[in-house]
């Protein structure tokens, strides 16, 4: 259903599995309502139902004048790629692909590195010596989560265990809540006393299970730690929130806007660990130091995180 007000608004259209997912979607309304409350302005937005809705979306709003429009989502590529070229004049922006077209803004982020830190937070709380990956569904994207986790729960601890698993290969793993809880509990069965949730609405159920467990997990995009206070670790932040905040003032006016591609990572804090009144009693200052530590090397270039989607490996 579309919301909103006036033509000639932007519009941002959420992925599948839900505007208040608490997690990637929520994190893109976030933004939006952040614009909104300090521009005085509104805004158009649409929560899709399933993939064929894509196309139809975006012509909808781009024939109504909406400008710029913001997509969330990795899935856009093909829908996009098609209806740029139909409306020249009207600023796109998408969220976690890269569309080619001189009307487009790509934001990307460096989930590897972000996910790098919270892999080191985790391996140095595990008592177990394994920590769990659950993922959302079965993509290149998540790999590169999960990837950077591993890489930096290896750094702290070369003889750490890691367990991986995803919720399915459909859109429905994004909000599955149900078996992301069961693939926890798996989990933990099988020795994981912290386990990462990169699975949107259906990491809801890792955060339940690990909380019952009396166990650790890891919230992703927005932070989570208020979900589970004392049992959610750490969230790795990814800021989607600050991207649509950015491309609806930006992408507005032609002469601010940035086709072509950005990307955000740990020098310019689009991605992150949180630290809040909910998790800091979890996290000892050695910890923190460490994870402070990788972090600066990262950034100076002294690390370098493998990207799992830049060649579909992950050396460990």
């Amino acid at each position: 259903m579309l919301t909103g007000a006036a033509l000639a608004d932007p519009a941002v259209i959420y992925d599948l599995g839900g505007k208040f997912d608490k997690s990637f979607n929520e994190a893109a309304y976030n933004g939006a309502e952040e614009w909104k409350k300090e521009t005085g302005g509104s805004f158009l937005d649409l929560e899709l139902q399933n993939d064929a809705q894509r196309e139809q979306a975006l012509r909808r709003f781009a024939g109504q004048g909406a400008n710029p429009i913001v997509m969330a989502g990795f899935s856009w590529t093909a829908a996009l790629t098609a209806v740029a070229t139909e409306f020249p004049d009207t600023n796109f922006v998408v969220i976690d692909t890269v569309v080619d077209a001189p009307n487009v803004q790509s934001i990307i982020f460096d989930e590897h590195t972000g996910s790098y830190l919270v892999g080191v937070l985790a391996a140095l709380k595990s008592e177990t010596g394994t920590v769990g990956f659950v993922g959302g569904m079965d993509v290149p994207l998540i790999h590169k989560f999960y990837c950077g986790y591993a890489q930096g729960a290896k750094a702290a601890n070369p003889d750490i265990k890691l367990i991986e698993n995803y919720t399915g290969t459909t859109p429905a793993a994004w909000n599955d809540p149900v078996t992301a809880g069961e693939l926890a509990k798996a989990g933990v069965d099988a020795g994981a006393d912290v386990i990462f949730a990169a699975a949107g609405g259906s990491g809801l159920g890792v955060l339940q299970a690990m909380k019952d467990a009396g166990k650790f997990s890891i919230g992703v995009d927005s932070n989570q730690n208020y979900l589970q206070p004392g049992s959610v670790l750490t969230s790795m932040v990814k800021r989607v929130d600050v991207a649509v905040k950015n491309a609806l003032t930006e992408a507005a006016d032609d002469a601010t806007f940035k086709p072509g591609l950005t990307v955000l990572g740990l020098a310019q804090d689009g991605v992150g660990y949180a630290v809040d009144d909910n998790n800091k009693a979890l996290l000892t200052p050695e910890m923190i130091a460490a994870a402070e530590d990788y972090k600066a090397k990262i950034i100076a270039g002294e690390i370098e995180v493998h990207d799992y989607t830049t060649d579909s490996t992950c050396p460990l």
